[in-house]
């Protein structure tokens, strides 16, 4: 993509650097902010060379959310702007979030700063979230614009957090420090804001190495977890150990193990 996109990509050593690229708006989720991401998350899961996505922002925040500004009144004889948001939401920003759940390989957010409102759910669908310390999440939705945070906000965030955690957040609308969303539990660390890009790819890149099924499977796992009990649980692990136990992908790392090498595991 050119330099003047609103989206970045490139691809480095096998990840996929996606980056927002509207500083000025801090990221805000225009519609077409929004349609060139998903071109981006679709080029990294059409192209084989890439293992793992990396997903940050470029300025000083990772992403501000809905563009206010580019939302107007209602139209005469036409939708309200509830109906429009609520249609745009439908066919733009939630299929960028299961497009995003649903990538084979796995996905790193880079909070290069502030996480606000929509910015929140799209950070967390990631599997993994590195922080700067200047980073921060923040969902006034509800105490400023009496709505409700969205993009997966109000999924990700009380499976990670809890009830009683997410509902403060939501209703006093208190920033959330980068340390403390990782004291949370939220995010996986918080680093100081000059090495972010560095190590947000070295822990790309870790996640390239890993097997080509691992992020599908360990969300899968997840999300199965989150619907059925112990015992249904433990039947569902033994069903895809079965399958897993049976791939080139177990055979290298069995023979990696003896051999006392590094596995080197097959493309997808």
């Amino acid at each position: 993509m050119a330099s003047a996109a609103r989206v970045r990509y490139q691809v480095d050593d096998g990840v996929a650097i996606v980056s927002l690229n509207e500083p000025a708006k801090l990221n805000a989720l225009s519609a077409a902010l929004c349609a060139e991401l998903r071109e981006a998350v679709a080029r990294a899961g059409e192209d084989r060379s890439v293992r793992a996505l990396l997903l940050t922002g470029e300025g000083k925040a990772f992403c501000a959310g809905a563009d206010l500004s580019a939302m107007a009144g209602h139209e005469p004889g036409g939708k309200s702007l509830g109906e429009r948001t609520a249609d745009a939401m439908r066919v733009e920003s939630n299929p960028l979030i299961l497009e995003l759940r649903a990538l084979p390989v796995p996905v790193l957010s880079a909070l290069n700063g502030a996480a606000v409102g929509g910015g929140v759910g799209l950070a967390l669908a990631a599997d993994v979230v590195i922080a700067a310390r200047s980073a921060y999440f923040y969902l006034p939705s509800m105490p400023r614009l009496g709505l409700l945070p969205d993009l997966g906000a109000s999924w990700f965030l009380p499976a990670q957090i809890g009830r009683a955690r997410y509902t403060a957040l939501t209703l006093l609308g208190d920033r959330l420090p980068a340390e403390q969303a990782a004291q949370w539990g939220i995010i996986w660390s918080c680093v100081d804001d000059s090495v972010l890009r560095e190590e947000a790819m070295k822990l790309a890149r870790r996640l390239a190495a890993t097997p080509s099924h691992a992020a599908p499977e360990t969300r899968r796992a997840l999300d199965s977890a989150g619907t059925q009990d112990l015992r249904g649980q433990l039947a569902y692990e033994a069903y895809r150990q079965h399958a897993l136990i049976d791939s080139a992908t177990f055979s290298e790392g069995v023979s990696a193990f003896m051999h006392r090498r590094d596995p080197v595991f097959p493309s997808r």
